[in-house]
């Protein structure tokens, strides 16, 4: 009988050996670039993630596939296996294992970097290894855009798949919203053009249902009209009477812009970094000019830096990137809450911004910290022109006006992961039960909140805020196009 410590150390060796074999037989087809620890390529697409906590997951081997026959070859063979595998776009997902993995093969989209644009009809196909600046510059000088996030570090792959809240939502509904075709690798390595007509089920849960179903090599989309615009941050030090002032500002542009060209996050952030305590801004206006009196409200209140001008979307993606903090752990969570009326708007705003602070005050000793949270306007209008162009599992309605509420916590000691996810919990938890007690008392309206997919945390029931129906439908149609379950069960992610 061979001893425990024995036991263990031949199922380690066994381990070995089937992660040795996936990755040696994806490179003995001959045609598919793998990069191996310690090589350049693999220590760069390493350092690409927003997060460390995703850095740190160390693969067996990283895969770059050019085609999509190129991907359908490698999804045959790590089906053959038991191994745990992800796929990678930009890696901006902070949560580990949704696009990173421990021990087995990482696939990086890399590769499909194609920005493809037919100049007639704006029909642009885009792959998912393209980050929004880079198509951003792409398209430049074209007369056409791609509506996207408002990072330019972001990756297309997550970005799409989860919805992707846009500067020019208000116009044209979530990034998904207009996507026309998917090119998918299924589990079983077929190679599906998704389109409406094709197959609308899996059409509609690919915009909202992430990664249950299988490998996007290509996203056709609408691309839409764009010369210059204007865009930039107003920087503010936060004192009482300018955060009364912003949280009012940002309620009322939520209500009563009608303007679907202009856009603004209002963010609070606080560092331990020389007691950083300010309001960060983030204002759009999709045009060569900005018409008087849209974004009063937040640039009389005399902000201390005011980089907002006339641009290109280029150079705004470009110049965005600063927000990016590199070399550090990220949580990011999201709540959305109904828009509170004017009579009710400095309780329940007030209410919230207050419990973030004393949350995030538990946390400015830890090194590194930097703890945000962002107002983002989600209006009526934004759900009409979403749903105006193509259904998808997010399904929200307009009866009534909503925000989505970031929260983020980065911060250097891995060591803090597990106390920053307690933290960050306890935040967006706190303004979860604030608002289900306002509902009950009349304070809120009732309203179908869903969870916005790319702000989520790992704890969080994505799924499970969905309309039950739309659940299900993603549920059935994840079981239709991979029965044995490949990309439910051996890859991160939310699972219907």
């Amino acid at each position: 009988m061979l001893s425990k410590l024995a036991r263990v150390l031949f199922a380690l060796l066994l381990a070995s050996f089937a992660y040795a074999d996936t990755c040696t037989e994806i490179e003995a087809l001959g045609t598919i670039n793998i990069t191996r620890p310690l090589s350049t390529a693999y220590t760069i697409q390493q350092a690409e993630y927003w997060s460390t906590a995703c850095s740190a997951l160390l693969p067996s081997c990283i895969i770059f596939p050019k085609t999509a026959a190129e991907v359908s070859s490698i999804i045959k063979i790590i089906a053959k296996s038991n191994e745990r595998f992800a796929v990678k776009s930009g890696g901006h997902n902070p949560n580990p294992t949704f696009s990173s993995v421990s021990g087995g093969p990482l696939i990086s989209t890399e590769k499909f970097d194609q920005a493809l644009l037919d100049q007639n009809t704006g029909i642009v196909d885009v792959g998912p290894g393209n980050r929004l600046d880079g198509i951003a510059a792409k398209l430049q000088g074209t007369g056409w855009t791609f509506v996207g996030g408002r990072i330019g570090n972001t990756g297309v792959g997550g970005l799409v798949l989860g919805g992707g809240l846009s500067y020019m939502s208000t116009q044209y509904g979530w990034a998904a919203s207009s996507v026309l075709q998917y090119t998918l690798v299924l589990a079983n390595g077929t190679i599906a053009n998704v389109t409406a007509s094709s197959n609308p089920n899996l059409f509609k849960a690919l915009k909202g249902g992430g990664n249950n179903f299988g490998v996007v090599t290509n996203y056709r989309l609408q691309a839409r009209r764009q010369a210059d615009i204007w865009g930039g941050n107003l920087v503010f030090l936060s004192t009482p009477a300018t955060t009364s002032a912003l949280l009012k500002a940002v309620r009322d542009f939520t209500e009563y812009n009608d303007d679907y060209k202009a856009a603004v996050i209002v963010t609070a952030e606080r560092a331990n970094v020389n007691a950083v305590d300010s309001w960060i801004l983030f204002l759009f206006y999709d045009g060569p000019v900005v018409p008087k009196g849209i974004f009063n409200n937040f640039t009389t209140l005399g902000p201390t830096l005011n980089t907002f001008r006339r641009r290109t979307y280029a150079n705004l993606m470009a110049f965005s990137n600063w927000v990016v903090v590199k070399g550090s752990v990220v949580d990011i969570a999201t709540e959305t809450i109904p828009l509170p009326s004017a009579a009710h708007g400095v309780e329940v705003m007030g209410t919230l911004h207050a419990h973030w602070r004393n949350v995030s005050s538990t946390t400015l000793l830890v090194p590194g910290i930097v703890a945000s949270i962002a107002w983002q306007p989600f209006p009526k209008r934004i759900a009409q022109a979403a749903r105006a162009l193509s259904p998808d599992l997010i399904d929200t309605d307009d009866e009534v006006d909503r925000i989505i509420i970031e929260m983020n916590y980065s911060f250097v000691p891995q060591t803090q992961y597990n106390h920053m996810a307690d933290t960050i919990e306890a935040t967006y938890s706190g303004v979860r039960n604030r608002v289900l007690a306002w509902q009950a008392d009349g304070t809120l309206p009732q309203a179908y909140l869903p969870l916005f997919m790319n702000y989520g945390f790992n704890r969080q029931d994505y799924f499970g805020r969905l309309r039950p129906e739309n659940r299900a439908l993603a549920k059935r149609v994840a079981k239709e196009v991979d029965p044995q379950g490949l990309f439910r069960t051996r890859t991160g992610g939310w699972r219907p």
